[in-house]
């Protein structure tokens, strides 16, 4: 049998981050909406830094919500709120409205008989350190893993107040590897939106499987289940672990669904396994409100999807 040599790397970010904070204010401004009015329309985008967040987007709901207030019990008081939300815009509600998809696009789901979740395993070695390691030192922190085969080669971590010395400890208690890079442009105090702004939305290789698997490219945060930017990916990732459990002799499957807006059915809908054999789907309703149904998006509390990834943690398109 040939050896595998494949050289992967894949990073990590814990919640401290600017744009993770900034995913999760977006998804906390949801959930709020959500909590009121279960079928709200939203799509809010959020930028942050240097005592200034900025939320805009657009909502329609049944629900009045104190945006400025969620955000300050996220951040502090001492920063300043800029918050510009308009209503969904007709052309889209109008597609929406009866069922259709609110806006076109693709989305990639993926099942890797690598880790017990079906995951990559760089990406869970990541994922794992960058957990392991923020329980103790809960501040702005990346780590980032390369493996060669199934070997681990060098290890990155980077964390804000964390001293070299006790985080390279913590580092060689969860993972062992040929090569540590611990705070490696030295120890730093200054982090989250004291020393970067943020983004919602720009974490996506984070968000998904990592940088060798393809996504459909959009974000997740801050959007409703007709956006099926996120309920795609997630329907999506659920068809691929069931295909995945149903075949024992692959070892990889991708799906790939794409809308049209205001059209409820995908016009594309195939899974791939092991990068070659190819099927149609069928058996799955794959409308927006079909997702909704199967996947159960109205018990969500979506600010608990975007902190730790959105795929392998068991949620009920991880079953």
């Amino acid at each position: 049998m040939k050896k595998n040599n494949a050289v992967k790397t894949c990073e990590f970010v814990t919640p401290g981050h600017p744009d993770k904070i900034c995913d999760f204010i977006a998804d906390s401004i949801l959930d709020a909406y959500l909590e009121g009015d279960p079928y709200s329309r939203c799509a809010v985008e959020v930028m942050g830094g240097h005592n200034l967040i900025t939320i805009n987007g657009e909502v329609t709901s049944q629900k009045n919500v104190d945006v400025e207030k969620i955000v300050k019990n996220i951040v502090g008081k001492n920063y300043k709120v800029i918050v510009h939300i308009a209503k969904q815009s007709n052309f889209i509600s109008q597609g929406v409205d009866t069922g259709g998809a609110g806006d076109q696009g693709i989305m990639i789901g993926h099942a890797i008989r690598d880790t017990k979740n079906f995951m990559p395993l760089e990406y869970e070695l990541a994922r794992n350190l960058a957990m392991k390691l923020y329980k103790k030192f809960p501040h702005d922190g990346k780590t980032q893993v390369t493996i060669i085969g199934d070997t681990v080669d060098t290890v990155v971590a980077s964390f804000q107040n964390s001293p070299t010395p006790k985080l390279l400890a913590e580092v060689k208690k969860t993972i062992k590897a040929k090569k540590y890079l611990i705070n490696p442009a030295g120890d730093w105090d200054q982090g989250g939106f004291d020393a970067d702004s943020g983004l919602s939305g720009r974490k996506l290789i984070v968000d998904n499987y990592g940088p060798e698997y393809s996504i459909g490219g959009g974000s997740f945060s801050g959007k409703d289940y007709t956006k099926v930017d996120r309920s795609g990916a997630y329907m999506a990732r659920k068809i691929a672990v069931d295909l995945l459990k149903k075949n024992k002799n692959a070892h990889r499957v991708t799906v790939k669904l794409a809308y049209a807006i205001g059209v409820a059915e995908p016009v594309m809908a195939e899974a791939i396994f092991d990068g070659t054999k190819r099927i149609l789907l069928e058996g799955y309703d794959l409308s927006p409100r079909g997702i909704r149904k199967a996947l159960k998006l109205e018990t969500v509390k979506f600010k608990k999807t975007c902190t730790w990834g959105h795929f392998g943690r068991g949620f009920t398109w991880d079953k």
